[in-house]
């Protein structure tokens, strides 16, 4: 796909997504592939540089995650971390053994500036450390380029054969010149230009999809979020009327966001594609009526998404290739080096047993989020839809507690427009991972004017979160909150409460159900 590629080669660590994320930022194409990939493949890939990821395991024990010698005898230039760093020494004939003393976080390292890979960087730079072994004698040819106290050989080299290894991690950000080590390795060592940018890759991959194509005809469930969104936008620049775009309204989306997808995709939008726009609102909430189990809600959601979308591609007949917006860490998720398990309802739960298609086509799955947003910019996409928030398949089903019904649907979306619109114009919204309002089931008696009301409580929600497995209560501005409150009280039929949830995942969950 590139000219430039650099393989990061995974033993089980948990940054190694992020490796590839930090080679990227230098401008440079990286894929992650699992470490049981045989060697020829390696080679045939012509990879201008190898980075070997950290891992749990002890090298030394024998059912670790190991591989061949003869990858460190092919000419190509290697950087091995932590784990990494730990096999490199040992299959070349230095010796790994528990550390005397442990290092976990924040740890100077004292380093040779004049190594390649440590040019420009300070002689004592802070690094993230997090391990149990240490490399207590370097192999035969390699020169000791980095130290601690605790940890003699904290980096090391064989420069003639352009083998680098440092015991920390240079991918995270504790690491303060962490990046600068990683874009030393890519251009002074594996000798790399950095033509690798996202205008080029909407380019290769417009030409990817029409060669792939051809005068084939491809079918997408349009959700309306970020990742269908810019496939979407990608597959229609590339191959335009053969792509029909179904979008399935559900009477679960956002205030006004049906009508902002079709805006946009629809026949007086920016983009020529057959655009399907089914309104099944009565359809959902009538499947609903008096369902109050979250995961039965979901179920139901689920499975009408696909009866809804099997209908219009019965309408449509075969198609060649189904397109799904998959993205790399669902693939990562899923598992190295297999297709990406389709996602319950928002990436279509099931469909390939209903939809009558050849193949799977699924341009963004080599891409991370923040780079899907710079492909959507790059295609065109409005800003409001590339920066959107996350938004979960079931929609705002698992915002609304107990029973989904029309009425209850129009007081969750118009307090969370309020949230969302106070949010921005206080510009508290930027660095806030997720935020929304929830309806929760409780009534409670409340004042207006001068009668007495027996209304609905708000839930507002805003979280801080970099990965979505954890994440912490965001301490919005008491101004900001007191005002939202107000205006939901005050416009908002049938609610007389706002209350703002504090409790960070775990033990709570981000979304409500």
């Amino acid at each position: 796909m590139n000219s430039e590629l650099v393989l990061v080669l995974d033993f089980g660590g948990q940054y190694n997504q992020l490796i590839a994320r930090r080679v990227r930022e230098c401008n440079v194409y990286a894929e992650v592939i699992p470490y049981t990939t045989k060697l020829e493949d390696i080679i045939a890939r012509k990879p201008k540089g190898i980075i070997f990821t950290g891992g749990p395991n002890s090298v030394y024990e024998e059912e670790s995650p190991s591989y061949d010698k003869a990858i460190m005898e092919a000419g190509i230039p290697i950087l091995g971390i932590c784990y990494g760093s730990q096999l490199m020494a040992h299959k070349l004939g230095g010796q790994v053994l528990t550390a005397p003393v442990s290092e976990y976080g924040k740890t100077e390292v004292e380093v040779e500036v004049n190594s390649k890979l440590f040019e420009g960087v300070s002689p004592k730079t802070i690094t993230w450390m997090s391990h149990t072994d240490y490399i207590a004698k370097a192999p035969e040819g390699f020169k000791v380029i980095g130290h601690t106290p605790n940890c003699p050989i904290a980096a090391m080299e064989d420069e003639a054969k352009k083998l680098y290894a440092v015991q920390f991690h240079p991918e995270v950000m504790h690491s303060v010149e962490g990046q600068k080590m990683i874009r030393n390795f890519l251009y002074n060592v594996c000798e790399c230009s950095g033509d690798w940018k996202m205008d080029s890759f909407v380019e290769t991959t417009i030409a990817q999809i029409r060669e792939k194509v051809g005068d084939g005809k491809v079918l997408l469930a349009l959700s309306g979020g970020v990742d269908s969104s810019v496939a979407a936008a990608l597959l229609a620049r590339a191959i335009g009327k053969q792509l029909t775009c179904v979008f399935v309204d559900h009477g679960l989306l956002r205030k006004n966001e049906g009508d902002e997808v079709e805006a946009v995709f629809g026949p007086n939008g920016n983009f020529d594609l057959n655009f399907i726009r089914v309104n099944a609102q009565e359809r959902y909430y009538s499947k609903l009526a008096g369902v109050t189990e979250p995961e039965a809600k979901r179920k139901i959601i689920g499975e009408e998404f696909i009866r809804v979308f099997e209908e219009e591609a019965k309408k449509i007949g075969a198609v060649d290739f189904l397109a799904q917006g998959t993205i790399y860490p669902d693939v990562i998720e899923s598992g190295l080096g297999k297709s990406a398990v389709i996602k319950s309802h928002h990436n279509v739960g099931g469909l390939p047993d209903f939809v009558d298609f050849k193949e799977i086509i699924e341009p963004l799955r080599m891409l991370f989020k923040d780079e899907v947003r710079k492909a959507g910019l790059e295609l065109g996409l409005p800003d409001n839809l590339v920066f959107r928030q996350p938004f979960p398949g079931p929609g705002l089903g698992i915002r609304i507690i107990g029973e989904v019904t029309a009425e209850k649907v129009r007081i969750v979306q118009d307090a969370d427009y309020i949230y969302r619109e106070e949010l921005a114009k206080a510009g508290v919204d930027k660095n806030l991972g997720q935020y929304f309002a929830a309806l929760t089931n409780m009534r409670s008696v409340g004042v207006m004017g001068d009668g007495r009301t027996y209304d609905y409580a708000i839930a507002l929600r805003a979280v801080m979160t970099s990965d979505f497995m954890t994440a912490d209560c965001a301490q919005i501005p008491w101004d900001v909150l007191t005002k939202v409150a107000n205006r939901i009280v005050n416009e908002v039929k049938g609610v007389n409460r706002v209350m703002y949830d504090c409790t960070s995942k775990p033990p709570a969950t981000i979304e409500f159900e």
